[in-house]
C-alpha cells in the first residue's frame, strides 16, 4: 500500500493575480521612454563676446603713405602748398610717401579752411580807494576819503583761426585707423595765414602715432 503526498492548494484569488501579472508582462507596456537628439555645440564665432577688446593696432608697421584725396585749396592756401605742410609733418613721424602709383600702407586724407572766432576778454578793475582835500585853508578846511568800484567789462575780439583735420585711413582694410583735428590762430597776411596753416597741420599729427 503507498501513501501519496497531497498536492498543494491554490486559493482562487492567488491564481487570479498570477494571471493577470503573466498577461501584463506579455502585453506591450505604453510607455516609452522617447527623447530628442542632443544639439552639436553652437560654432565658436557665436559663443565668444562681441565686446571682447580687439587687438592694439601696431602703427610702427606703417612705413608709407599716399594720398586718398588731395586737399582742396582754400581761398588763401593752394593745394599744392597743404600738401607739402601734410608731407613734411609725415616725414618727421616716419612715415615716407610710397612711389607714384603705389599705394601707401596708410592713406592720407586731408581739409583746410578758414573759421572766425571771438575771444572774450574781461577787464576786471578792483575797488580803488582814494585821499583827497576838500575846501580851502581856513575854518573850513577838511579831508576826505573816497572808495570807488567798477564793474568787469567783458570785450569781445573777432579773430581768424586755420582748421585742419587729419585721416589715415588702412590700406588693406578700407577702416579709419587715426584721425585728429587743430586748430592755430591766423593773421590778416598770407604769410601768417600758411604759418598757421603748418602750425595747425604739426598740431594735429602731434598726437601720432597714439600711445
Amino acid at each position: 500500500m503507498s501513501i501519496r503526498a497531497p498536492l498543494p492548494m491554490f486559493h482562487p484569488l492567488l491564481g487570479s493575480l498570477l494571471a493577470l501579472s503573466l498577461a501584463a508582462c506579455q502585453s506591450s507596456n505604453p510607455y516609452k521612454g522617447e527623447s530628442e537628439p542632443i544639439p552639436p555645440p553652437p560654432p565658436v564665432e557665436q559663443i565668444q563676446s562681441p565686446t571682447y577688446p580687439a587687438a592694439p593696432r601696431d602703427f610702427s608697421s606703417y612705413q608709407s603713405w599716399s594720398w586718398r584725396n588731395p586737399p582742396a585749396a582754400t581761398a588763401s592756401l593752394a593745394s599744392e602748398e597743404l600738401q607739402e605742410m601734410v608731407s613734411a609733418a609725415l616725414d618727421q613721424r616716419g612715415l615716407r610717401p610710397a612711389p607714384a602709383g603705389a599705394k601707401g600702407d596708410v592713406q592720407i586724407s586731408a581739409s583746410a579752411r578758414m573759421e572766425t572766432r571771438v575771444r572774450q576778454v574781461y577787464d576786471d578793475y578792483a575797488p580803488r580807494v582814494g585821499v583827497g582835500r576838500y575846501g580851502g585853508y581856513g575854518p573850513g578846511y577838511g579831508s576826505g576819503v573816497g572808495i570807488g568800484a567798477s564793474a568787469p567789462m567783458v570785450r569781445n575780439y573777432p579773430e581768424q583761426v586755420v582748421t585742419v583735420r587729419i585721416e589715415m585711413i588702412d590700406s588693406a582694410s578700407g577702416q579709419t585707423v587715426w584721425s585728429n583735428r587743430a586748430e592755430s590762430r591766423s593773421g590778416d597776411s598770407q604769410a601768417e595765414r600758411k604759418d598757421a596753416a603748418r602750425e595747425a597741420v604739426n598740431r594735429a599729427l602731434s598726437d601720432y602715432p597714439p600711445h
